[in-house]
C-alpha cells in the first residue's frame, strides 16, 4: 500500500530523492522514510500525509466517530485537517533553530495528500517510547535494539537518564526561542511532537495548533491566532492523532481557555512523567474527552502531585520530584517556571548536562574558551553514556575539524570517543572528513594529470601540522578499526605526506609509527609505495636523526615483525609477523642506497649495521661477498667507532665470513663427490693393456748395474720380467698380495705359437665369453717385478695370466703338441690401440683385425736406449707375426742389440 502510494507522488521531491520502501516510524498522522538525495547522497527523513487515511473508518490507528453527519460537512473538516498540517510543515520553514527541527524541503501538495523533507531523524520520541514498552514487555532493558518486520532497518534506542537530561535542555532551549523570540505558543507539545536526529538531539516540531499568545501585540506575528474553541474542538468524525491530545493539555486551556507561555509547561511536565511511568504515557487519561479532564484535576487524588508521586508508577528521580514537576504542575500559572528558569533548574546542574549545553553553543564560544573546554574534555569523557558520546558529541567534534587551528585539540577527544564507542564511526564520519581537510583537491592519484593541484598547504599550516602529528600519534587505533583497503586509500596517503614534509619532527614521527601500521599492508603495497617513499626521505634528508629513523625503518621492513604489548604497555615478547621486502628489492635498491652513506657518525653506522645483519641473513652469499662485506670493513675502520663498536663491527663480519665459507664448502663438497672416486684412475687404462714397470722393493740401481755390465745373466730370469703375466708350472714363492687381473671368457681361448696355427681346442659346451686383462699396477721397466717363481728368458712367448675355467663335462683326450716353435718372432696378445707407438702397425691393425704387433718388453728397451737407438726404429725391422700365412721376414733372425 505505501508503495503505491509513492509511486502516485509526482513531485519534486519524488524525482529528487530516494525513498526506503517502508516507512521507519510514525508521528502523529504523519509516516516517516528515509531518504538520500540523488544529487549529494545527503540522509534525510521524508514526511509523507496520504488523504486517504481519513477515509479509513475502520483503521487501528485512525478511528473515527459518528458517520451521521453529512459528507459535506465531513469533507469540510478534512480539509481543516489537511490546511492544518500543511501549516506545520510550513511552521518549520519558519522557525529557524538548533533546538527545531531541520526543514529541508518545504510541504508539497500531491494529489494524494502531503510531504516534506527534513534532517534526518531516528523517530519520534512517541514512536520510540512505545517501541521501549514493547520491549520492557519482553522483558529487555531500558537500551534495546529495534528491527522493522521486514529486517530491513536496525536502529538502536536507548533513552536513559543523560539522554533525558539533554533532552529536556533542548526542548526548554525550543521553547524559550518560541516564546520570548517568536511569541508563539506550541498548544499541542506531546512525545509525538518531539523528534530524536542521529545526533541523539531532540527536536521541537508538530505545530498544528501553534498561535500566539495573549502577551504578543496584535500583528506582531504573521501566525494567524487560534481561538480556544478551534483549538479544543474535538470531531469525532476525524482521527483522535488529527486533533488535540487533552492528556497532555494545560488546565490553562481546557478549564481557564486561557492562551499563555505557561501551558506549554505544564505540558512539558505531563510529558516528563511519561518518560517514567509505564507504560510510557500521559498520567491523565481523558481519552480526549474535557469533560473528564475537569472532573480529574478537581480532586487531589487524580491530580498529579508529589504526594501520589504524580501519577507515576515507577518511583522518580529525586531532582524532578523535590524542585523541577512541583514548579511545572502547578494549578496557577504564576507559579509555574518559565522555559529559561527550567533551564536553570538544579536538576541539570551537574558536569555532563553543563558539558552538553557548551558543546550545543560551542560555534559562539571564544577560541580561548574553546582551547580550555577541548583540554579538559577527556577528564569527563569516561563519565557519558556511549550512545551520547557516539551520537551527540563525536558528530559535533567532526564538525568542529574545519578550524584548522583547532585540530590538534579537536582530533585527540575524537579519537578518544572511538576508543570508548565503536570503531565504525571512523570509517563513517572521521576519515572522510579528514580526506576533505588534508586532501580539499582530492589524492594526487585521483586528479587529472593536466590540472594536478598541491595535496595541502601543510608545509606552511602549522595547524595541519600538528594534526597530522596527532594522527600518527593514535595510528594502532586507526588500524584496528578500519579495513586494509580503506587504510591503504585514505590513511596511506596521510603518512607519505608526512614523510614528505620538511618537518624533521613530522618526519621523525611518521618513520616511528612504521611498526603499528606495517601489519595493514600487502607486499605490493610496500614495496611500490611505502618503501620509495622512505627510501627517498633517507637518501635526501640532512639530519642524523633522520638518516638514523630510516635505518630503524629499513629493519622494520626486513625483519618484518614488531612486538606485541599487552593492555599496560608491557612488551610480552610475542612477534606478529607481517610482510617483508623481497631479496630481490634488497639486492638491487637498498643495498646500493646504503652503499652511498658518507657519514662516519657512530650513531648511524651502528644502525646500519642492525640493517646489514638481516641483509646477509637474506642475500645470497655472492652478493654477501662481494657487495656486503665490503661494505661492513669500509664503516668497520671508521675513525669515530670506539673498541666495543669496532668488536660489533667484527662480530658481524666473522659471522658473515663463516656463513659463506660453510655454504662454499658444501657446494664444492656436493659438486665432488660423484667424482672423487674416478680421481685415482684418470691415468689408468681401462681394458688391461698397461705395462707394470715398476716392482716395489726392487733395488733399480743394482739391477741397472747388473744390465750394462752383462752380468744380470747369472741371476734368476725374472729379474727381466716383461710385465705380462705369463703362464708356468713353477709354484710361486710367496709374495705380498695384490689385484688379480679381471679375466673374462672369450669365443676362442687365447692361444699363442711361434709360427704355425695353433691348435682348435675341443668345443666347449658353455657359451664362450669375452676375455679382459686388467692389470693391477703399471708397468716400469726400470723396475721389473721381484721373481716370484722360475721364468723364461725375455723372448720367451707370453701365456695368458690364467685359463678358462674347466667345462663341466671332461674335456677329450688333448691333440699332441705341435712342434716346439723357433726361438724368434715370439706372438704377442693383441694390446690396446693407444700403445702403439708404430704408424704402420696401427694402419695393418684397422684394415686387418688380426694384426697383432709386438709391444717392446722393458728388456729391449733398455737394450735400445744403452744403444743409442730409438725403439721405434728399431721396431720397424720386427713385423709383426701374422697367424694365418707367413710373412716375408718370418725366417729372419733379429740383429743381435
Amino acid at each position: 500500500m505505501f508503495s503505491s502510494a509513492l509511486k502516485s507522488f509526482q513531485s519534486n521531491i519524488g524525482s529528487n530523492y530516494t525513498l526506503s520502501p517502508h516507512p521507519v516510524s510514525y508521528a502523529g498522522p504523519w509516516k516517516i522514510f528515509d531518504g538520500k538525495k540523488k544529487s549529494t547522497q545527503q540522509a534525510v527523513s521524508v514526511f509523507v500525509f496520504d488523504k486517504r487515511t481519513l477515509n479509513n473508518s475502520n483503521s487501528d490507528t485512525l478511528s473515527f466517530g459518528s458517520k451521521s453527519s453529512s459528507s459535506s460537512g465531513l469533507k469540510q473538516a478534512q480539509d481543516e485537517v489537511v490546511e492544518r498540517l500543511k501549516k506545520e510543515a510550513s511552521m518549520l520553514a519558519r522557525l529557524r533553530h538548533p533546538s527545531i527541527l531541520e526543514l529541508v524541503e518545504p510541504v508539497e501538495e500531491t494529489r494524494n495528500g502531503l510531504q516534506f523533507v527534513t534532517e534526518q531523524v531516528t523517530g519520534s520520541l512517541g514512536g520510540l517510547l512505545k517501541e521501549k514498552d514493547e520491549s520492557e514487555r519482553r522483558g529487555g532493558g531500558r537500551g534495546h535494539v529495534v528491527e522493522d518486520e521486514n529486517g530491513r532497518r536496525r536502529r538502536e534506542v536507548e533513552i536513559d537518564e543523560l539522554e533525558i537530561q539533554k533532552g529536556l535542555v533542548q526542548i526548554g532551549k525550543a521553547l524559550e526561542f518560541l516564546h520570548e523570540s517568536a511569541g508563539l505558543i506550541h498548544g499541542n507539545l506531546t512525545p509525538d511532537a518531539v523528534f530524536v536526529n542521529a545526533k541523539s538531539d531532540w527536536k521541537l516540531a508538530g505545530f498544528s495548533f501553534t498561535t500566539p499568545h495573549n502577551t504578543t501585540q496584535p500583528g506582531a506575528s504573521s501566525v494567524k491566532p487560534l481561538s480556544v474553541e478551534e483549538m479544543t474542538h474535538y470531531d469525532p468524525r476525524l482521527p483522535a492523532i488529527v486533533q488535540l491530545n487533552v492528556d497532555y493539555s494545560s488546565p490553562d486551556l481546557i478549564i481557564d481557555s486561557d492562551l499563555n507561555p505557561s501551558m506549554d509547561l505544564f505540558s512539558l511536565g505531563l510529558l516528563i512523567i511519561a518518560l517514567y511511568t509505564f507504560p510510557h504515557t500521559s498520567p491523565l487519561q481523558t481519552h480526549n474527552s474535557t469533560s473528564s479532564y475537569r472532573r480529574m484535576l478537581t480532586q487531589a487524588n487524580t491530580t498529579p502531585n508529589r504526594n501520589n508521586n504524580f501519577l507515576s508508577s515507577r518511583p522518580l528521580p529525586r531532582g524532578l520530584q523535590d524542585t523541577l514537576l512541583p514548579r511545572l504542575l502547578t494549578r496557577r500559572p504564576a507559579n509555574r517556571l518559565t522555559a529559561r528558569e527550567f533551564q536553570e533548574s538544579p536538576y541539570f546542574d551537574n558536569i555532563l548536562v553543563s558539558t552538553i549545553r557548551f558543546l550545543d553553543g560551542f560555534a559562539g564560544k571564544t577560541p580561548g574558551e574553546k582551547a580550555s573546554f577541548l583540554r579538559g574534555l577527556p577528564k569527563v569523557l569516561s563519565q557519558f553514556p556511549k550512545s551520547v558520546m557516539e551520537k551527540k558529541m563525536l558528530p559535533q567534534l567532526v564538525e568542529e575539524l574545519k578550524d584548522r587551528e583547532a585540530l590538534a585539540l579537536v582530533l585527540p577527544n575524537i579519537f578518544a570517543i572511538v576508543e570508548k564507542t565503536s570503531g565504525r564511526m571512523l570509517s563513517e564520519k572521521v576519515i572522510p572528513r579528514l580526506k576533505t581537510i588534508f586532501f580539499p583537491h582530492g589524492h594526487a592519484r585521483d586528479q587529472d594529470p593536466k590540472h594536478k593541484h598541491p595535496p595541502t598547504s601543510a608545509e606552511k599550516d602549522s595547524g595541519l601540522q600538528s594534526g597530522l602529528s596527532v594522527i600518527l600519534d593514535h595510528m594502532r587505533l586507526i588500524v584496528e578499526n578500519i579495513t586494509a583497503k580503506e587504510f591503504k586509500e585514505e590513511i596511506l596517503p596521510l603518512i607519505h605526506l608526512a614523510m614528505e614534509s620538511s618537518n624533521h619532527s613530522l618526519q621523525d614521527k611518521a618513520l616511528r609509527t612504521l611498526p603499528s601500521f606495517l601489519s595493514a599492508l600487502d607486499f605490493p603495497t610496500l614495496k611500490n609505495e611505502l618503501f620509495p617513499v622512505i627510501a627517498t626521505v633517507f637518501a635526501k634528508t640532512s639530519s642524523l636523526g633522520i638518516k638514523i629513523r630510516g635505518l630503524e625503518a629499513f629493519k622494520v621492513l626486513l625483519s618484518g615483525e614488531e612486538s606485541v604489548d599487552d593492555l599496560n604497555g608491557n612488551t610480552n615478547g610475542r612477534k606478529a609477523k607481517t610482510v617483508t621486502l623481497d631479496k630481490y628489492t634488497v639486492q638491487e635498491k637498498l643495498v646500493p642506497l646504503l652503499k652511498a652513506i658518507k657519514t662516519k657518525e657512530p650513531a648511524v653506522m651502528m644502525a646500519a649495521l642492525d640493517v646489514f645483519k638481516d641483509i646477509g641473513a637474506l642475500c645470497d652469499r655472492d652478493v654477501v661477498a662481494q657487495e656486503v662485506l665490503p661494505i661492513l670493513w669500509s664503516m668497520s675502520l671508521g675513525p669515530l667507532l670506539n673498541l666495543p663498536q669496532f668488536q660489533q663491527f667484527m662480530a658481524v663480519i666473522k659471522t658473515l665470513s663463516t656463513k659463506i665459507e660453510q655454504e662454499q664448502t658444501r657446494k664444492l663438497q656436493e659438486l665432488s663427490a660423484p667424482t672423487a672416486s674416478g680421481a685415482s684412475d684418470f691415468m689408468s687404462f681401462s681394458n688391461g693393456s698397461g705395462y707394470n714397470l715398476s716392482t716395489p722393493g726392487a733395488d733399480t740401481e743394482t739391477d741397472f748395474e747388473a744390465l750394462v755390465t752383462g752380468r744380470l745373466t747369472t741371476k734368476s730370469p725374472a729379474a727381466f720380467d716383461p710385465g705380462w703375466n705369463s703362464s708356468t708350472t713353477a709354484t710361486p714363492s710367496p709374495a705380498p698380495p695384490r689385484a688379480q687381473p679381471r679375466i673374462t671368457a672369450t669365443p676362442e681361448p687365447p692361444t699363442f705359437s711361434w709360427s704355425s696355427q695353433p691348435a682348435q681346442p675341443p668345443p666347449q659346451t658353455r657359451t664362450p665369453m669375452k676375455t679382459t686383462l686388467t692389470p693391477s699396477k703399471p708397468i716400469n721397466p726400470f723396475n721389473p717385478p721381484a721373481a716370484s717363481a722360475p721364468t723364461l728368458n725375455s723372448f720367451s712367448p707370453l701365456q695368458p695370466a690364467s685359463s678358462p675355467p674347466p667345462p663341466s663335462t671332461p674335456p677329450p683326450t688333448p691333440p699332441p703338441p705341435p712342434p716346439p716353435p723357433p726361438p724368434h718372432n715370439p706372438p704377442h696378445p693383441r694390446p690396446s690401440p693407444h700403445l702403439l707407438n708404430n704408424r704402420l702397425d696401427r694402419r695393418r691393425l684397422k684394415t686387418n683385425p688380426q694384426h697383432h704387433p709386438r709391444p717392446p718388453t722393458p728388456t729391449l728397451l733398455l737394450l735400445l736406449l744403452s744403444m743409442g737407438r730409438h725403439p721405434r726404429q728399431q721396431l720397424r725391422r720386427w713385423p709383426p707375426h701374422h697367424p694365418q700365412r707367413p710373412h716375408r721376414h718370418e725366417q729372419r733372425t733379429p740383429q743381435a742389440g
